[in-house]
C-alpha cells in the first residue's frame, strides 16, 4: 500500500485545482474570473522513520508528519544522551 500512513491511515485524496485570472476588486479591478479548474490529488507528507513498537523491537515505517508531530509514535534513540561522570 503505496502512499498510506501505517498509524492512522491517512492516504491521498482528489480535489481540484482553480486557475484565475484578473485583477481584485478591492486592488481597483473588475475582479477575479475562475479560467480553468482541473482535478488534482492531495498527497499525505510521508516520511520514513525508524520507530520502537510496543514489545520494544525496531521497525522502519512510513507515517505521516502528524502522527510524527503528536507523539502516536516514539523514535528510536540512536545515542544515549550525555551524562555528567560523578567524581
Amino acid at each position: 500500500m503505496a502512499r498510506v500512513c501505517e498509524v492512522c491511515g491517512k492516504k491521498s485524496q482528489m480535489g481540484n485545482t482553480v486557475e484565475t485570472r484578473g485583477k481584485a476588486k478591492y486592488l481597483g479591478g473588475v475582479g477575479t474570473k475562475i479560467t480553468g479548474i482541473a482535478r488534482r490529488q492531495f498527497r499525505p507528507n510521508l516520511q520514513r522513520v525508524k520507530v520502537v513498537t510496543d514489545k520494544g523491537a525496531h521497525k522502519t515505517l512510513r507515517v505521516c508528519t502528524q502522527c510524527i508531530r503528536s507523539g502516536a509514535v516514539r523514535k528510536v534513540v540512536r545515542h544515549k544522551p550525555f551524562q555528567v561522570p560523578n567524581k
